[in-house]
């Protein structure tokens, strides 16, 4: 349970810091498993886009950074799945979600996506200011972005940093868009411009092993290069009011788990799926006896 000082502060601040959400052997099995999903299924890619890589790396560092990221663990480990659906974690989030119009017994939550972050050594990625409302957008801030740390971070391996109370103004215009070398515009990744909001008018917020950091979807944050020689792994949750409807964005269209309460029925709304299973979906083909062959067989 937060306490109401803790409620207060996130609510003031726009973010909060949950000292050991998760216990040590929680953490090494969360450890082992992100190890093997970068080793099995993530991706290394050089990472944003936008004239920001300019600004905030030398040429040197900006050709070699690198971002290891994959989407939604939960669907590739048991662990992950335990880790994001905690009960104390989902009570948390209800606490911090919970608006005049929900009952007694506070917000239901839904889980929306995790997402790895992991910055490589010496040169992992760093991030440009930036709202994750732009990534995916919803009809209103009852949305928390929760980050799940597996290493203690610091200035060295570029820990979280936060722009306290951004998220008052509510969603801001990101650039989309930049003149690249040959002096024609391409698309980049949504970033706020760097000099109007600088990472160095954040507050860092280093954080311990097993820690979770909250953030609203509307505050503006960013984080420095990793310079050390070990990984700096993380991974980003994002826990939502389900009745705060998406927009567009990451994992516009999909229900989410429900970890807390029920989810709410707006007036008219479907079924997620009124279908059951077809031929088609199952990949089978009609036989004598009904479908009991696979297509490809």
């Amino acid at each position: 349970m937060l306490s109401d000082a803790q409620i207060a502060s996130y609510h003031e601040n726009g973010f909060l810091r949950i000292p050991d959400a998760y216990t040590a052997e929680e953490v090494e099995h969360l450890r082992a498993d992100m190890n093997w999903m970068i080793e099995t299924w993530a991706e290394v890619e050089s990472g944003w886009s936008g004239p920001w890589r300019k600004e905030l790396m030398d040429s040197e560092t900006e050709a070699k950074s690198k971002l290891v990221s994959m989407h939604d663990l939960h669907f590739y480990a048991q662990s992950w799945m335990s880790a994001i659906t905690k009960p104390s974690v989902a009570e948390a989030m209800s606490q911090l979600l919970t608006g005049d119009a929900d009952g007694p017994e506070g917000a239901p939550v839904e889980v929306h996506h995790s997402t790895m972050h992991v910055k490589p050594p010496e040169t992992g990625h760093p991030f440009p200011m930036h709202q994750d409302w732009a990534f995916y957008k919803h009809a209103d801030d009852r949305y928390i972005d929760a980050l799940v740390h597996l290493d203690d971070t610091s200035h060295a391996n570029g820990e979280i940093r936060f722009l306290k109370g951004s998220h008052k103004s509510g969603p801001l215009d990101h650039i989309t868009s930049h003149t690249n070398e040959n002096g024609d515009d391409e698309e980049c990744t949504p970033q706020l411009s760097q000099s109007e909001y600088r990472l160095e008018d954040t507050e860092a917020v280093p954080a311990k092993a097993g820690d979770l950091v909250l953030f609203n979807i509307n505050t503006v944050h960013g984080s420095h290069i990793n310079s050390t020689g070990d990984m700096r792994r993380m991974v980003r949750v994002g826990y939502k009011h389900p009745a705060n409807q998406q927009i567009e964005g990451q994992s516009w269209g999909r229900p989410g788990v429900i970890i807390k309460g029920r989810r709410p029925r707006r007036d008219g709304q479907p079924l997620f799926s009124g279908e059951g299973p077809t031929a088609e979906k199952l990949g089978l083909k009609a036989g004598k006896a009904g479908f009991d062959s696979r297509v490809d067989a």
